[in-house]
């Protein structure tokens, strides 16, 4: 029995041990973490950016990517089934309207225009042919109708006679009725002789009527290669500068494919692309600017694509300076999509030292010390960034990333 109560005993005092030295842990931490707050930290001066706060216009942006692409741009195509025979200008030059950039061999599709033309010929031969069989015809059917006419005249004069005959006993009853089933008989060979005129004018009618439309579609085939064959004459239809030309002397190309594109470099536009997260927030008529090589131009949106590929949208700028000397064809440019705009707000330049959140602590230089401040952040852009409280004009405020002094309530800067 003695034995089993100094177990329990120690096992007391280890669990007590054990919570009093938590106890003791616990408590340095949050000494440590509430010395921290009151300790000033110190930085040198050269390691911070900072920005003073102004009052002005700004604008709230969404980031996109661009290119720029001339505003009018000519493609060229092949017309016809061809080959390259020789390319008479390089991507660059300059064209005046009717200058030729290519020359192509038309050998195979001026063959087939010639046999085109051959069958087409042959075709009105055979409507002629038909016209002249028709016009036989009919004057053979008539010649044969006017003497099935003269016969029927005769058989009439017939039955006449043998009714006289009759009435003077020179013929019996049977010679009438002979002579009127023979007049019966040429009268309905004369009216079937009429109704196969009828049948044959209007079956040739018709074999003429076929083979016109065939004609008639055969000359508008025979047209259509004409045009072709005086397309594949690759010329400048206005002026500009070519961007791009195929100069794969005898290659063979298919009709449809590119020969050369011409634009015109006195105007732009600027094609953007962003991620469909920012659908919403994108459509006609939406300000843009546009950022290159620290210069900037504004626009707006002209157009939204309706398709979405890959998680990406595409849409086009119109620019304000459509010819402006600072853009070069497919050059690359940041885009910026204004979707709001606040007027007489305090702001200061944009940096590290803003995360994004509309609640935040930031720091203001007052004299040699920087003090520790809560605001609320409002509109941002790549440029700014809008503070609506907790600073002033004039203050100056510490854009450098600081967020390794987030428990320091003030700071020494040396």
């Amino acid at each position: 029995m003695d034995k089993e109560i100094a177990l329990e005993v120690t096992a007391q005092k280890r669990r007590k041990a054990v919570l009093i030295v938590m106890i003791i842990i616990s408590g340095l931490v949050l000494a440590v973490w509430i010395l921290r707050g009151f300790i000033k930290s110190s930085i040198n001066r050269s390691q911070i950016t900072a920005s003073a706060v102004v009052v002005g216009n700004i604008e709230n942006t969404i980031n996109a990517t661009g290119e720029v692409l001339p505003e009018f741009e000519e493609v060229i195509t092949s017309p016809i089934n061809a080959s390259i025979k020789n390319a008479l200008l390089d991507a660059g030059n300059k064209l005046n309207v009717g200058q030729s950039i290519i020359t192509l061999d038309k050998t195979a599709t001026q063959t087939e225009y010639d046999k085109l033309n051959f069958q087409l010929e042959s075709k009105r031969n055979e409507i002629s042919k038909l016209k002249l069989d028709l016009d036989k015809s009919f004057y053979d059917i008539q010649s044969n109708n006017d003497i099935k006419q003269l016969h029927i005249s005769n058989l009439a004069d017939a039955v006449e006679n043998a009714k006289r005959l009759y009435k003077a006993g020179g013929a019996t009853r049977e010679n009438i009725e002979q002579a009127e089933l023979n007049l019966k008989v040429a009268q309905l060979e004369k009216k079937q002789l009429e109704n196969e005129i009828k049948n044959k004018q209007q079956t040739m009618r018709i074999e003429i009527k076929e083979a016109e439309i065939a004609a008639a579609i055969q000359q508008s085939d025979l047209s259509a290669l004409q045009r072709k064959l005086q397309l594949a004459n690759i010329v400048a239809t206005r002026k500009g500068v070519i961007t791009y030309v195929n100069k794969n002397i005898g290659a063979n190309i298919h009709e449809g494919e590119t020969l050369a594109r011409i634009a015109d470099l006195g105007s732009f536009k600027v094609q953007g692309s962003i991620s469909d997260n920012s659908v919403d927030q994108l459509h006609a008529g939406i300000p843009v600017i546009i950022r290159f090589n620290d210069n900037q131009l504004r626009g707006h949106v002209s157009n939204v694509s309706p398709s979405i590929q890959n998680s990406i949208i595409s849409f086009d700028i119109q620019l304000d300076d459509r010819s402006s000397k600072l853009l070069r064809p497919n050059m690359k440019v940041d885009v910026f999509l204004i979707t709001a705009t606040h007027s007489k707000v305090m702001q200061v330049a944009n940096g590290p030292a803003f995360k994004g959140s509309s609640l935040q602590d930031i720091f203001v230089i007052n004299g040699s010390k920087a003090e520790r401040r809560t605001v609320h952040i409002g509109l941002t852009n790549f440029d700014f960034v809008e503070i609506k409280d907790g600073v002033k004009p004039g203050d100056v405020v510490i854009t450098s990333d600081m967020s390794e002094y987030k428990n320091s309530k003030e700071i020494t800067i040396n």
